[in-house]
């Protein structure tokens, strides 16, 4: 932690010092994030089948360029983690079956820092670009969803996720890779992004028993920019 508070200092120095040479960008985005989580192999056999969640994600950020086409984007970011647990089987009665099920996401909520490097890949109005980089993400809280269904289907039940349960870590450190495009429009640009984001925590630290169970995530964002101080 202490090595990214000092890292997170040295980038935003650098980037005031590079807002007095050049014209920096603000802007937002928001879309939708489709969570999942690492599985253990042992586990393979004793639990269910962990699926994507889907979840809203969104940002501010300020992007400052270092080159002619890279920049350093600091955001700061909001993105619904978790993952979903749909099982269902048929239950014979007499000459017929009745199908039984249950669907279960784990929806949690994290404020994120990302720290990305954007290359844009060619220069003109249109413009395709990568990003790479980290975030560090903190859970302010979390939720499991629950609904059956059977010859009828429940409403779903919402029930507050209790962090201190089985030493969940809210710390979530990450990778974050991407592709997007963006096209001038009015006095900015719009821009459609897709990222993948490689959690590298645990987020379960049991006493005894380490489960390597860590977040994975595919995201594609909306979103618009322009010039500061134009």
């Amino acid at each position: 932690m202490k090595r990214f508070t000092l890292a997170g200092i040295a980038a935003l120095a650098f980037l005031w010092i590079q807002t007095a040479s050049a014209q920096v960008q603000v802007g937002f985005r928001a879309g939708a994030n489709w969570g999942a989580v690492s599985k253990p192999e042992f586990l393979d056999n004793f639990s269910p089948t962990f699926r994507l969640s889907p979840g809203l994600t969104g940002a501010v950020f300020v992007e400052a360029p270092v080159s002619e086409r890279v920049s350093i984007r600091p955001e700061v970011s909001y993105i619904q983690k978790g993952f979903l647990i749909d099982e269902g089987l048929k239950l014979p009665l007499g000459g017929w079956s009745l199908p039984l099920g249950a669907r279960v996401a784990y929806q949690t909520r994290y404020v994120e820092l990302p720290v990305l490097a954007k290359i844009n890949l060619n220069e003109g109005p249109v413009q395709f670009y990568v990003l790479a980089g980290g975030a560090a993400g903190y859970a302010v809280n979390g939720r499991i969803r629950t609904r059956t269904s059977g010859i009828f289907r429940s409403k779903p039940m919402d029930v507050d996720m209790n962090m201190g349960l089985l030493n969940y870590n809210r710390w979530d450190f990450s990778a974050i890779g991407g592709l997007g495009f963006s096209a001038e429009a009015g006095a900015g640009k719009f821009f459609v992004e897709a990222r993948y984001q490689h959690g590298f925590s645990r987020q379960y630290d049991l006493p005894f028993v380490q489960l390597p169970i860590r977040n994975r995530g595919l995201s594609a964002s909306i979103g618009y920019s322009f010039a500061f101080g134009q």
